[in-house]
C-alpha cells in the first residue's frame, strides 16, 4: 500500500505543476497566434501537454486516491472539504482544455480572462487539498 500512496503523491504533483504550467502555454500559444498573421498554425505543444501529461496524471491521481480512501475507510469530514477541492481542480483542468479549443478554433475572445480565471480556481483547489491533507491529523469527524 505504500506504493499506492507514493503513486498518488506523484501523480499529485505532475498533475498540480501542470495546471500550473497550462496558464503559461496558453498565454504564450495565443501570443503566437495573434501575431501570425495569415500563418495560423500554432504549435501543437499545449494540446500534446494536456492530452499526454495533465490529463493521465489527473486520471491517476484520482483514481489512486480513490483506492487508497476504499482500501483504507477513510470517511470523515476533511475528506468531503479534500473532494470538493478536487472537483475545483478538475473543473480548472477542463476549463483549460475548453480554452485549448477554442484557440485552436481561432476563437480568441475572453480566453486570456477565462485562463487568468481558471488559474485562480486551480490554485485554491491545490492550497485547499493541501490545507485539508495536513489538518487531517487533527481528526475531523
Amino acid at each position: 500500500m505504500p506504493w499506492l500512496k507514493l503513486l498518488h503523491i506523484a501523480a499529485l504533483v505532475v498533475w498540480c505543476g501542470s495546471l500550473l504550467y497550462l496558464p503559461a502555454l496558453l498565454s504564450q500559444a495565443l501570443v503566437l497566434r495573434k501575431n501570425s498573421g495569415f500563418a495560423q498554425d500554432s504549435p501543437p505543444m499545449p494540446r500534446f501537454f494536456y492530452n499526454s501529461i495533465a490529463t493521465p496524471a489527473a486520471l491517476v491521481a484520482i483514481a489512486t486516491g480513490t483506492l487508497l480512501f476504499l482500501m483504507n475507510g477513510l470517511l470523515g469530514g476533511w475528506l468531503i472539504l479534500k473532494l470538493g477541492s478536487v472537483v475545483a481542480m478538475v473543473a480548472a483542468h477542463a476549463c483549460f482544455g475548453w480554452l485549448i479549443l477554442r484557440l485552436e478554433m481561432g476563437h480568441y475572445r475572453w480566453i486570456k480572462p477565462a485562463n487568468w480565471f481558471a488559474l485562480c480556481v486551480a490554485v485554491a483547489g491545490i492550497l485547499s487539498v493541501l490545507a485539508f491533507v495536513l489538518a487531517k491529523p487533527l481528526d475531523w469527524s
